[in-house]
């Protein structure tokens, strides 16, 4: 089994700083990024444009794929139920209403793609797009509770016909039918995001976290490599590693995602073994995933945890935060420290991302060999940056009164 030896054992922490840069980061969301993505990112014509230039000026041209609108109608609905007094209401029924009106189809499922103009131009199932139509829902039934009893039927509407056409006879779901490969662990992970979501969510149905639990029972026994502990992307269609490169890859930014999803699905069953799971992704996206020059994790490694892609783009950096304060909460005083400390190395290589000559865009890549490349910012990322900076603000403010308690 390759080492894994955390970077940051022996980091002090500083917990006051953690509050300080919490708070930074959560105006930067509100005064900036949220009023700026409304003006300049929702489309005249409906929904959410695919990218703003770093002029600040819409890309007009881009084909739209389905998953930015749920995703930006999450990031507006959370931010909304977070406190967050801008027009989010007003943004997320421009989401939901573009979204149904040009990618649902027929059997109540999504489409993937459509052209600038709103025509649907690739109606292909995608696993991935109804996981978000999932999340987004449960988004709006948690900001919008009157509502929540609306969304729950639509919500459950989707899972029965997944169920019905793409189920997996041994777990999770096809990624086509009649199936091909490879099976694949991501859309899962949303869907598993999405579950436990809908499980939060007041008198909601017990099938949410029978599907959490199901996805959770198939990360640890198929995506979860019982040697080395690393999470795998791609299966055949037995969930067993796809032959080949395409097997071998482990994504950092994955490892720390499956990291806070588990650990969170680990507290709420008390399940050990899940715990002991997240503890050992976090570690090897930690160890192994971080490039020791830009001090920032990169996009994929092989199963032996050699580099695969050095590109840093800016997602894995808020999941890598994500998970650091989520075992921060979860373990003793020591390791407590070793988590925030790690945390503000996220927190370190996030914060290149966000250093634009207009707040409230980001750059999406940083190549290991050149600077960030200067590109339009995708609306894509702002669902990744949304989640880590509310998952940020819940916990620091339970470290606080850990701290506080000895």
């Amino acid at each position: 089994m390759p080492d894994v030896t955390p970077l940051s054992d022996h980091t002090p922490p500083d917990f006051t700083d953690l509050t300080a840069r919490s708070t930074h980061l959560h105006a930067w969301l509100e005064t900036a990024a949220l009023p700026f993505w409304w003006e300049k990112g929702a489309a005249s014509g409906g929904g959410f444009f695919e990218r703003l230039g770093q002029d600040g000026e819409p890309v007009f041209g881009d084909d739209r794929r389905a998953r930015v609108q749920p995703r930006q109608v999450y990031c507006y609905a959370m931010s909304g139920a977070a406190g967050w007094n801008g027009p989010w209401p007003a943004a997320v029924e421009e989401g939901l209403s573009w979204f149904d009106a040009t990618y649902r189809l027929e059997d109540g499922l999504y489409g993937s793609l459509a052209n600038a103009e709103g025509v649907l131009i690739d109606p292909s199932f995608d696993l991935y797009n109804q996981a978000f139509a999932l999340f987004a829902a449960a988004a709006v039934a948690t900001a919008e509770p009157s509502r929540a009893a609306e969304r729950e039927l639509y919500a459950l509407g989707i899972l029965d016909r997944l169920k019905q056409v793409y189920a997996h006879p041994e777990a999770g779901f096809h990624e086509a039918m009649p199936p091909k490969e490879p099976l694949c662990s991501n859309p899962h992970m949303h869907l598993f995001e999405a579950a436990m979501a809908w499980e939060d969510v007041p008198n909601s149905s017990v099938r949410w976290a029978a599907l959490v639990d199901e996805i959770a029972d198939l990360a640890l026994t198929r995506f979860i490599d019982g040697e080395t502990g690393a999470l795998r992307e791609f299966f055949d269609l037995n969930w067993r590693p796809m032959p080949g490169e395409k097997g071998r890859i482990v994504e950092p930014g994955h490892q720390f995602e499956w990291a806070w999803l588990l650990a969170r699905w680990g507290e709420r069953r008390q399940n050990g073994d899940a715990l002991a799971r997240a503890r050992r992704l976090f570690d090897i996206g930690e160890a192994h995933g971080i490039c020791a020059d830009r001090q920032v994790a990169i996009m994929s490694l092989y199963d032996d945890f050699t580099v695969h892609n050095a590109m840093a783009r800016l997602w894995p950096q808020t999941e890598w935060l994500k998970a650091a304060v989520r075992l921060a909460l979860l373990g003793n005083a020591a390791e407590r420290e070793r988590y925030v400390a790690s945390a503000h190395r996220a927190l370190d290589a996030l914060e290149p991302f966000l250093a634009t000559p207009i707040k409230g865009l980001w750059w999406d890549k940083w190549p290991a060999d050149a600077p960030m490349i200067d590109e339009p910012a995708p609306a894509s990322t702002f669902y990744h940056i949304v989640c880590a900076i509310l998952e940020f603000d819940w916990a620091v403010k339970r470290l606080e009164r850990l701290q506080e308690a000895g």
